[in-house]
């Protein structure tokens, strides 16, 4: 087992280098994009999207089912510790089928549709069932790398849609029940549930379509950043959290 002083120095480290070096990735990586370096980008860029839009409705039904097991579902923050500076309430909850390139066995076979139908986008990288409780606000921030491409399919949105909105570099936007909303969060951007109700979404990253060198680099920036003491203290608390799930839904079965 890693000495615990050992993944605080290793971290510091990363967080005073990778800011500078991260910086100059992405100058390189939007010049060799294939798609583009737009805040929000038009799904018909995406051959896929209109697919994961048709089964919208077959995700939800399994989202829902995730919601009967919610006390079993991890705020975010006891997944990746690293996202407390944006919540820290318990309040963004987060059910992972794949998370940071890894798949998350025992929780993508209780969503075996949901799961069949996001392993069909390329590059996929993570794919969570994301629940926003009322009340919620994330902060101003922004992403690590344009290496990856962000997606949101909204699957239950409150009735009040204008309480419910995300900011993406200065303009709001709102969510639509079987409408994806996809776009680069390294541009700073902002969340806000002020409604009474839960909102839930299929939140995925992918890998954004490259061409050489940016494609090679942006997989090495990857491949360090799985790697990292960020990650694999993610992935360890991930399959924490995966067992207790998947010991709920085996409780059910049994009454």
């Amino acid at each position: 087992m890693a000495n615990p002083q050992d993944w605080s120095r290793s971290r510091k480290l990363m967080l005073r280098y990778g800011g500078r070096l991260r910086l100059w990735i992405n100058l390189w990586l939007r010049r060799y994009s294939l798609v583009g370096d737009p805040v929000v980008f038009d799904r018909e860029i995406f051959p896929w999207a209109k697919s994961l839009e048709a089964e919208w409705e077959v995700i939800r039904d399994e989202a829902m089912m995730v919601m009967r097991h919610r006390h079993a579902v991890p705020p975010l923050e006891d997944v990746s510790p690293d996202h407390a500076r944006l919540t820290n309430e318990g309040k963004w909850q987060s059910f992972f089928l794949w998370g940071y390139g890894f798949k998350a066995q025992g929780q993508a076979a209780a969503c075996p549709q949901t799961t069949r139908i996001v392993e069909q986008i390329p590059g996929l990288m993570t794919a969570m069932f994301s629940i926003h409780a009322p009340g919620l606000h994330i902060p101003h921030h922004k992403g690590v790398t344009k290496a990856m491409i962000n997606g949101h399919l909204a699957l239950k949105v409150p009735a009040e849609r204008e309480k419910c909105r995300i900011m993406l570099d200065g303009t709001v936007h709102l969510w639509e029940e079987g409408k994806l909303l996809i776009f680069d969060d390294t541009y700073y951007h902002e969340v806000w549930n002020d409604s009474g109700e839960d909102r839930i979404i299929l939140l995925f990253q992918f890998f954004r379509p490259m061409r050489l060198p940016g494609r090679i680099l942006a997989k090495f920036f990857l491949g360090l950043i799985r790697i990292s003491p960020f990650i694999k203290d993610a992935k360890r608390n991930m399959a924490g959290w995966q067992d207790a799930f998947v010991n709920a839904v085996s409780k059910e079965k049994q009454t």
